[in-house]
C-alpha cells in the first residue's frame, strides 16, 4: 500500500522504510501508470532538474525495486524499456480519500501478475507451543526453507523479506498469491511438547487451493540447527518432484500451441517418469519444440539431452542417434546456465555411456553439489558409481535419494541404481529383490528388466530368466551378446563380462 498523504509504504502490516526521493520516484511511476516514464522526466520530477550521477538514478531504481519486492530478473512490477525509460505494470486498485495539497489518493492491493515458471513463496511457520524461544526456531526454519528451495533453478522463490511481513499474521493463501505474484505457498507450524517437536508441512496450489504435498515430521530435540538442516533437506527435496508434477499435469490441460518453455518441459516430464519407449519419444517432441522456439531455455536443452541418452541405453534408439545430440544438448544447457544440474546430470550420463569414469562421476557430483537436497542427482550419482562398480558409494546415494523423496515419481530409477550395485556385489538375490520393486513401479523400464533377467540367471533361477528374456527380445528384438557389450554402459571390462554371464546362463547369443 502506497499512501502518499502520509508518505508511507506498507507491505501487508509492516512499515517499508524508503528514502524521500525513493518514495517520490515511486509514487511518480504509479502515478503515469498508464505511459513510459522517460529519464528525463524523472529528473525532473525527482530531482528537480538537478543534475545526477547514472549511478544515482540505478541506486534509487534499485531501491524502488527492493522496497516493493519486485527483486531478480523478472521485472514484475517496475519493468525497464531500453533507451525509452520505465513503467509500473501490475495492477493498482486506488482507494479514493480525501486528500489537500493535491495528493493523489492512497494506492492499494497491487496483484502481481505470474512469472513465466512455478513460483513460491515459503510463509513464517507458525509456533504453536506458546514458547517465545520457539519463535526463533519456526523462523530460522522458513528461512533455511528459502534457501533450500532456492537451488532449484527452475523455480521463482520469493525472498524473505517479502514473506515474512505474514508473520503472525492469519492471511489467506490466496491473498498471498496475489500479493506477492506466486502460484504456490508453503506453509507449516512447529509444535514442542517436552524434548519432543512436530513439525507440519503443506504445499498448496493458491490459485485453486489444491493440497499438493502434506508431511508430519516428529523429532527427538538435540541440536537445534542439526534438527532445522535435517527437516530443511527433507521437506526442499520433496517439494522439487512434487511441483514438477503439479506443473506437468497443469501442462496437458492446456493446448501444446498455448505452451512456453516451462510449460512444454513440465509436459515432457509427465511422458518421461512412465520409462517407456512410447513416453520418452512423446517426452523427446516437447522438448524438440521448446529448444527450436525458446534456444537459450537451459532446463529444456538440459532434459533434451537426457532423454535423448537415456534412450540409447535402453535400446529404444541407435547409440549415435541418441548420444551424439544429447552431448551436444548437454554441453549447450551448461553453456546457458552452468548452476543448472540437468545439463551436468546428462553431460555425466553421456561420458558413462562412452566410458569415461571419471569425467562422468565428476560431472554428477557436481549436480549433487548444485543441489544437495535433490534426489534425482544423489540417485543419478548412484548410477556413476554402480557401473564403475564401487557398490557402497552407490547404495549410500541412491539411498540418500529415497530417503530425501520417498514419493518420488523417479523411484523405479532409485531402486535400479541399486540393482546394479548388488549385482557387481555379486549379492544377486539382492538384485533381484530391487529389480522386481522397480518393475512393479514401472514395467517398461528396460534396463531394469535386463538386469533382472541376468540376476535371477546368476542367482541360480534359470527357468525365469529364460523366460524373462522372451519377453524381452518382445520388445528389444536387436538385444544380443554384442549389443551388450556395445550399450550396456559397465565402466570396466571385468564387470562387463560378470553382466554378459548372467545372459549367457540365460540363454542369449
Amino acid at each position: 500500500m502506497l499512501d502518499t498523504d502520509r508518505r508511507e509504504l506498507r507491505r501487508g502490516a509492516a512499515l517499508v522504510a524508503v528514502e524521500p526521493q525513493v518514495f517520490d520516484f515511486l509514487a511518480h511511476l504509479v502515478r503515469h501508470r498508464d505511459r513510459v516514464v522517460s529519464k528525463d522526466e524523472l529528473l525532473a520530477s525527482v530531482w528537480h532538474g538537478r543534475i545526477v550521477s547514472e549511478s544515482a538514478v540505478f541506486n534509487r531504481i534499485n531501491a524502488a525495486r527492493t522496497a516493493i519486492g519486485d527483486t531478480g530478473s523478472t521485472q514484475r512490477l517496475i519493468k525497464t524499456l531500453p533507451r525509452k525509460g520505465l513503467r509500473f505494470v501490475a495492477d493498482v486498485a486506488e482507494n479514493a480519500v480525501g486528500v489537500a495539497g493535491g495528493s493523489i489518493p492512497s494506492l492499494s492491493s497491487i496483484s502481481l501478475p505470474l512469472p513465466d515458471r512455478p513460483s513460491i513463496a515459503v510463509l513464517p511457520f507458525t509456533n504453536l507451543s506458546g514458547d517465545a524461544a520457539q519463535d526463533h526456531f519456526a523462523d530460522g526454519l522458513s528461512e533455511d526453507l528459502i534457501t533450500g528451495l532456492a537451488r532449484i533453478r527452475w523455480l521463482f522463490v520469493i525472498a524473505r523479506n517479502s514473506t515474512f511481513v505474514y508473520r503472525d499474521r492469519d492471511v489467506d493463501v490466496g491473498q498471498v498469491s496475489r500479493e506477492l505474484g506466486v502460484r504456490y505457498v508453503l506453509e507449516g507450524s512447529v509444535r514442542r511438547s517436552g524434548n519432543r517437536m512436530r513439525i507440519c508441512a503443506q504445499l498448496v496450489d493458491a490459485t485453486t487451493r489444491a493440497h499438493h504435498w502434506v508431511e508430519r515430521y516428529d523429532l527427538q530435540l538435540g541440536d537445534m540447527f542439526a534438527v532445522q538442516d535435517e527437516i530443511t533437506r527433507s521437506v526442499a527435496a520433496a517439494i522439487e518432484p512434487h511441483l514438477l508434477l503439479a506443473e506437468g499435469i497443469r501442462s496437458l490441460s492446456r493446448s501444446p500451441d498455448d505452451l512456453g518453455a516451462w510449460e512444454l518441459v513440465a509436459r515432457a516430464q509427465t511422458h518421461f517418469w512412465r520409462l517407456t519407449r512410447d513416453d520418452c519419444a512423446a517426452a523427446v517432441e516437447p522438448l524438440q519444440r521448446a529448444v527450436e522456439a525458446y534456444p537459450d531455455y537451459a532446463p529444456a536443452q538440459g532434459l533434451l539431452a537426457f532423454c535423448r541418452v537415456f534412450a540409447a541405453h535402453m535400446g529404444w534408439v541407435d547409440r549415435e542417434r541418441g548420444l551424439l545430440p544429447g552431448r551436444q544438448h548437454a554441453i549447450r544447457a551448461i553453456a546457458l546456465d552452468d548452476r543448472h544440474p540437468w545439463g551436468h546430470i546428462a553431460l555425466a550420463y553421456c561420458a558413462m555411456m562412452e566410458r569415461r569414469t571419471e569425467e562422468s562421476i565428476a560431472s554428477f557430483r557436481k549436480a549433487v553439489s548444485l543441489n544437495p537436497n535433490s534426489a534425482a542427482a544423489h540417485s543419478h550419482l548412484s548410477r556413476g558409481f554402480a557401473f564403475s562398480g564401487r557398490d557402497r558409494e552407490a547404495i549410500e546415494h541412491g539411498e540418500e535419494a529415497i530417503r530425501l523423496s520417498p514419493l518420488d515419481p523417479e523411484m523405479a530409477l532409485f531402486l535400479g541404481a541399486i540393482s546394479v550395485a548388488h549385482y557387481t556385489a555379486g549379492r544377486y538375490a539382492e538384485a533381484v529383490e530391487h529389480s522386481l520393486k522397480a518393475q512393479r513401479l514401472r514395467p517398461g523400464f528396460q534396463g531394469s528388466r535386463r538386469l533382472l533377467c541376468a540376476s535371477l540367471a546368476q542367482a541360480g533361477r534359470v527357468e525365469e530368466a529364460r523366460s524373462l528374456l522372451a519377453v524381452i527380445r518382445r520388445e528389444q528384438p536387436q538385444l544380443s551378446l554384442a549389443w551388450i557389450r556395445a550399450n550396456v554402459p559397465y565402466q570396466t571390462p571385468a564387470l562387463m563380462e560378470l553382466f554378459l554371464e548372467g545372459f549367457r546362463k540365460a540363454g542369449l547369443r
